[in-house]
C-alpha cells in the first residue's frame, strides 16, 4: 500500500525542511520526499493549503488501562490522541495494577496493537507499586520497549532511591521522569499558593515545593550522569534550574503542558474543579517563564499530561476533586496560539510537538526523512472551531477549555501510512 501526500507545506524541523513538497509512504515508512512526485498506483491525499508535519508525539498521557477503564481505556484514549493529531503517546504507569512489571507492560503493548489507533509506548514505574522503596527491573523493562520510568502522581521522596534509579537506568539509555514535589511543603494544599488561594480560602502549594525537588533531581543527574526528564514544569524557578543545568552539560530534558502556558491560577475562581491539577496552575510570572523556556529551548517539548476523570470525581467540593484535565484534543490549537501571539515560530511549535518529544525519550519518529516511520499529521492552521466537551473523543470531559474558540486543527492523522483520522 502506497500513500502520496501532495501539495502541502512540509515542516520537518529535525531535517530543516520548510517548503512545498510531496511525501510518499510505502509499507509503513517514508519512501520519498521531493517535488512533483508521480502518484503511480499510490492513494493520493491532496494537502494543498495545509501544513504537513511529522506525526505529533505526546510523552505524557494517562490511558487509565488497566484497572480504571471507566475514566479512559486504550481504545478511547488513542482515539482522542489521533483526533488531536497525535500519532504516538507514552502512557504513565499509575494504573491498577501499577505498570511495574513485564506482564502489565506487555498487556498494554498487546492491547494497543489490538484496539489502539496510534502507537503506544508504556512508561514503567521507577519503584514497585509506586511506593518509592525498591526499584523495578529496569533492564528487563527497557528490553521490552519501555522508553522511560516514572512514579508519576508521586515523587520519589528518597534521594538515595532516585540516585539509584538514575544510575541503574543509565546503561539502558532510558529516561527517569521526575514528578517534582516536595510533599512536606505541599501538605494539604490544593492550588497555587498566592493571592487567589487566599481570597478563595483554599490551602496553597508554594512554588518552592516544585523547585526544591527539581533542584535535588538535577543534582542527582549531574552526580550520576543519568538522563533526567522533568515532567510538567510549571514554575519560573524550575525553568531557571533546568536552564542553568543544561549550560553545565547536565543530561536533563523537560516538558511543559498547554494548561501551564495558557492559564494561571485565576482560572480557579468560582472553585472550578476543571482548573485543578498537579502541579497547580501558577502565577502570571510563572506562566511567562514557561513561555520563555519554550521559546529559548530550555523546555524540550510540549506534553499534555492528559488526565481523564469521571464527571463524579470532578463534580465535588474543590478540596475533594481529583487533579487533572484531558488535553489531547486541545493541545495543537493551544500551541498554535503561541505562534499567533509571537512567542515562538511555527517551526518551533512543530519541533516542540514532534522531534522534541521524540528526542527527549528516544522514541522513533518525529521526522520525515526517508526510512522514517510513516507517521504524518496534516494541519489546517486556519480552521476555526469551538471546544464542545460532549463531542470530545475521550471518555472523560474534564477540561477548562469548554466553549473556547480555537484556531487550527489536525484534519488528517496518518500512522504507518494509514489514515486513522480525518476531520
Amino acid at each position: 500500500m502506497k500513500l502520496l501526500i501532495k501539495n502541502g507545506r512540509v515542516i520537518d524541523p529535525r531535517n530543516q525542511i520548510d517548503g512545498q513538497l510531496d511525501i510518499q509512504i510505502e509499507k509503513g515508512t517514508v519512501s520519498q520526499v521531493g517535488s512533483d512526485l508521480e502518484a503511480g498506483d499510490a492513494e493520493v491525499f491532496d494537502a494543498a493549503g495545509k501544513l504537513v508535519t511529522p506525526g505529533l508525539i505526546d510523552v505524557h498521557v494517562h490511558l487509565r488501562d488497566p484497572g480504571l477503564e471507566y475514566k479512559e481505556d486504550i481504545a478511547s484514549g488513542t482515539l482522542s490522541a489521533v483526533a488531536g493529531g497525535f500519532t504516538a503517546v507514552a502512557c504513565m504507569p499509575n494504573t491498577q495494577p501499577v505498570n511495574d512489571n513485564l506482564a502489565v507492560t506487555r498487556y498494554i503493548q498487546e492491547k494497543a496493537k489490538e484496539v489502539g489507533h496510534c502507537r503506544v509506548y508504556p512508561i514503567a514505574a521507577i519503584t514497585r507499586g509506586l511506593k518509592g522503596e525498591s526499584l523495578t527491573e529496569m533492564g528487563e523493562l527497557t528490553e521490552a520497549g519501555v522508553p522511560g520510568f516514572s512514579d508519576d502522581g508521586r515523587p520519589v521522596e528518597s534521594g538515595a532511591v532516585m540516585r539509584r534509579a538514575l544510575e541503574y537506568s543509565r546503561p539502558f539509555g532510558a529516561a527517569v521522569i521526575s514528578h517534582a514535589e516536595e510533599l512536606s511543603l505541599v501538605g494539604d494544599g490544593v492550588m497555587n499558593e498566592g493571592f487567589v488561594a487566599t481570597e478563595l480560602g483554599l490551602k496553597g502549594i508554594p512554588w518552592a515545593a516544585e523547585d526544591a525537588m527539581i533542584a535535588r533531581d538535577v543534582m542527582l543527574a549531574e552526580l550520576t550522569g543519568g538522563h533526567l526528564h522533568v515532567a510538567h514544569i510549571s514554575t519560573r524557578g524550575g525553568v531557571e534550574i533546568v536552564r542553568q543545568a543544561k549550560k553545565r552539560g547536565v543530561k536533563v530534558t523537560c516538558e511543559a503542558t498547554p494548561h501551564h502556558f495558557v492559564l494561571t491560577d485565576e482560572a480557579v475562581r468560582g472553585y472550578n474543579t476543571n482548573a485543578k491539577m498537579n502541579p497547580p496552575l501558577r502565577s502570571e510570572q510563572d506562566r511567562q517563564a514557561v513561555r520563555d523556556g519554550l521559546a529559548d529551548g530550555t523546555i524540550d517539548c510540549i506534553a499534555t499530561d492528559h488526565a481523564p476523570h469521571h464527571f463524579d470525581e470532578k463534580n465535588v467540593e474543590f478540596n475533594l476533586a481529583m487533579n487533572g484535565i484531558v488535553g489531547l484534543e486541545t493541545a495543537l490549537p493551544l500551541t498554535l496560539r503561541l505562534v499567533e501571539e509571537g512567542v515562538i515560530s511555527l517551526q518551533r511549535a512543530v519541533e516542540l510537538l514532534t522531534c522534541g518529544p521524540a528526542s527527549a525519550l528516544g522514541l522513533p519518529g518525529g521526522h520525515l526523512a526517508t526510512g522514517a516511520p510513516g507517521d504524518v499529521t496534516i494541519i489546517d492552521p486556519d480552521l476555526e472551531w469551538t471546544v464542545e466537551l460532549e463531542k470530545l473523543k475521550s471518555k472523560s470531559k474534564n477540561s477548562p477549555f469548554g466553549g473556547w474558540n480555537m484556531r487550527g486543527a489536525a484534519v488528517a492523522t496518518i500512522v504507518g501510512g494509514r489514515i486513522v483520522h480525518t476531520r
